[in-house]
C-alpha cells in the first residue's frame, strides 16, 4: 500500500444544515443540508485539486452519516477507514445565514458523538503508511481524551516514518477543560508537524507572544520547519528554520459571503503546493487564494476548487493585494 495516498486526515465530520435565511435561528424556517468539519474540508479540497486523499473517522449509522459518505464518495476522497458505529450518532450543527461579512452563528449538537469516540483502535498502519503526507487540526484534537491521544499518536508515527506533517490549530475553546490544557496539548501536536499553520490570534494564545515572527521563533525552536501565520487583511507571514521569511499578500474580496471554511481553504492551497514541490511563497499565495475564494460562497467546502478552476482562476488574478481574513 506504500504511497497509494498523498495526504491522510481524521477527524470529525458532521452534518450542518444553513439557513435560507437571515434572522436568528429559532426563527429560521428553512435551512439547506450540507457536510461539514474542519479536516473533511481539507480532504475534499486536496481531493479537487487532483491529490488522493483519505479521511478517517467513525459516523453513526444514521441518515447524517449516510450523507456524509456519499458526499465524500462523491468528492473522491478515500473512506476505507471509516467507522460505522451502531452505538453513538452523527453530530450535527445549525449555522445562520451571515449579513455583511460577519461570522455565522454556529449551533453545535456533538456531545457523545460517533466521532467523540475515536481512539488508538482506529490507528490502522498500513493505511497511515500508504500515505506521504498526515494533515492533522486541533478541532480532532478537542473532541476527547481518545481522539486527542490517536491524533498524537499518529503524529509522532508519521514523523518517525519519514513522512511530512502540517498542523492547523483550529482552536475551539469551548471543547476543552481549561485554556492551559488546550495550549499545552495542541503545542504538543504543533511540535510534531514539519509546517504550522496558526492565526494571529491562535498564535498569540499558543505561545504568549504577539509578534507573527516571535511566534514562529516559538515553533521554530521546537523543530518545526516553517510556520505560517495567517494575518487576516495583512495575508500571512512566514519563517522557516532556514530564517528565511516575509510576508505574502492577501486577495482582494469585494463581497465576502460566509468566513466559515477560509482556514480549511488556505490550508489546502498550502499543502497541495507544497507537496507538488513549490516554493512557500508560492503555496501561501495559493492558499491566500482558495481561503479568499472559500469565503465568497455559502458552505464550508463549495468554494474549494478544481485543479483547472484553480489554474484558470489564478492566472487571471491582477491583483496580489489585500482582504481575505483566514
Amino acid at each position: 500500500m506504500k504511497n497509494q495516498l498523498d495526504v491522510v486526515t481524521l477527524g470529525e465530520a458532521m452534518m450542518m444544515f444553513v439557513a435560507t435565511q437571515t434572522g436568528t435561528l429559532h426563527e429560521v424556517e428553512s435551512f439547506i443540508r450540507r457536510a461539514a468539519g474542519a479536516e473533511l474540508n481539507v480532504a475534499i479540497g486536496l481531493a479537487r485539486l487532483g491529490l488522493k486523499s483519505g479521511w478517517i473517522s467513525r459516523l453513526g449509522n444514521d441518515s447524517f452519516g449516510r450523507f456524509i459518505q456519499s458526499t465524500l464518495h462523491k468528492e473522491l476522497v478515500d473512506t476505507q477507514c471509516v467507522t460505522i458505529d451502531a452505538n453513538y450518532p452523527t453530530g450535527f450543527q445549525l449555522k445562520s445565514k451571515a449579513q455583511n461579512g460577519t461570522d455565522p452563528i454556529v449551533e453545535y449538537f456533538r456531545k457523545g458523538s460517533a466521532a467523540s469516540h475515536l481512539d488508538l483502535t482506529d490507528f490502522n498502519e498500513d493505511y497511515f503508511l500508504s500515505a506521504r503526507h498526515l494533515h492533522l487540526s486541533g478541532v480532532a484534537a478537542a473532541l476527547s481524551t481518545t481522539s486527542y491521544q490517536l491524533s498524537l499518536y499518529a503524529a509522532k508515527w508519521m514523523r518517525n516514518a519519514g513522512k511530512s506533517l502540517s498542523f492547523d490549530p483550529n482552536l475551539r475553546p469551548s471543547l476543552w477543560q481549561n485554556e492551559q490544557q488546550m495550549v499545552t496539548q495542541l503545542n504538543q501536536l504543533a511540535f510534531q508537524a514539519n509546517w504550522v499553520l496558526p492565526g494571529l490570534k491562535e498564535g498569540k494564545i499558543l505561545t504568549g507572544f504577539d509578534k507573527p515572527e516571535a511566534i514562529a521563533d516559538f515553533y521554530l525552536a521546537h523543530g518545526v520547519d516553517a510556520v505560517i501565520i495567517k494575518t487576516g487583511e495583512q495575508g500571512a507571514y512566514y519563517k522557516t528554520a532556514t530564517n528565511q521569511q516575509g510576508v505574502v499578500d492577501a486577495v482582494v474580496v469585494k463581497n465576502v459571503v460566509d468566513t466559515v471554511g477560509a482556514g480549511d481553504g488556505f490550508a489546502v492551497g498550502v499543502i497541495s503546493a507544497l507537496l507538488e514541490g513549490q516554493s512557500l511563497p508560492q503555496a501561501i499565495k495559493r492558499g491566500n487564494f482558495i481561503g479568499a475564494r472559500a469565503i465568497q460562497v455559502i458552505g464550508d467546502s463549495e468554494g474549494l476548487p478544481t485543479k483547472v478552476q484553480l489554474q484558470q482562476e489564478m492566472a487571471l488574478l491582477s491583483s496580489p493585494t489585500v482582504n481575505a481574513a483566514c
